[in-house]
């Protein structure tokens, strides 16, 4: 099947996760008929094709990035001027997807990088607490809860034009940690190779930001 069909197959017929603890909302802007049009636009751009990927996963959608549009690690803006996808959102720029766009860049632009890697999450769906984002694995009971949610979105996500010989993990703390405890238990990847997270890159690391920009680099080539 044409790549993009099947994720955009995959996009309508997701879900919101049941049973959240209490004071934690859902970031679901799948259901909105302008994002469901990004949606298309975007994978209808870069993966039309039958090529196979390697996967990216990070931890779950943010409320300025793929909260709002619905695409992994991408906010309105670089929607925009890097998709040249126009969008009528607010286009304040996410941390993550500034760094992301910059590595996009230097590995050859939108088009030569999404036709060989795929990004996701672990988690589909991003979650805020007293409107402030909210990983996955930042409540135990949550984490728990949806873990069944998780392993059906990861299960769904390989059955697209995916290798698993290895996948790229976005963050080298909790998300490692919950991410290897799953591929233990559900064996999804033969290997789980981390790299540092964007945020964590911009936020603490700015100074080093080019040094980390072609370790990452040198890892995505060497697969």
């Amino acid at each position: 099947m044409i790549f993009a069909d099947h994720i955009l197959q995959y996009f309508d017929a997701l879900e919101k996760p049941k049973r959240l603890p209490k004071g934690i909302d859902v970031l679901f802007p799948f259901d909105s008929l302008s994002v469901r049009h990004i949606l298309s636009q975007f994978y209808i751009k870069y993966y039309n094709d039958t090529q196979t990927r390697h996967l990216i996963l990070g931890i779950n959608p943010g409320r300025l990035g793929a909260g709002l549009t619905g695409v992994a690690f991408t906010d309105p803006y670089h929607l925009e001027s890097h998709c040249d996808i126009p969008n009528k959102l607010n286009k304040k720029k996410e941390l993550s997807s500034i760094l992301i766009y910059e590595l996009i860049d230097h590995m050859g632009g939108p088009y030569e990088f999404y036709s060989k890697f795929f990004i996701s999450s672990v988690c589909p769906v991003g979650f805020t607490k007293e409107g402030i984002n909210y990983n996955y694995y930042d409540d135990v009971i949550l984490e728990k809860r949806i873990e069944k949610y998780i392993v059906n979105h990861l299960n769904d996500t390989l059955k697209m034009n995916l290798k698993t010989e290895v996948c790229f993990i976005l963050g080298k703390g909790k998300n490692l940690k919950s991410m290897r405890t799953l591929n233990d238990k559900y064996g999804f990847f033969d290997e789980l190779i981390p790299l540092p997270h964007p945020r964590w890159i911009l936020q603490y690391q700015r100074k080093n930001k080019t040094q980390i920009l072609d370790d990452i680099i040198l890892k995505l080539q060497s697969v």
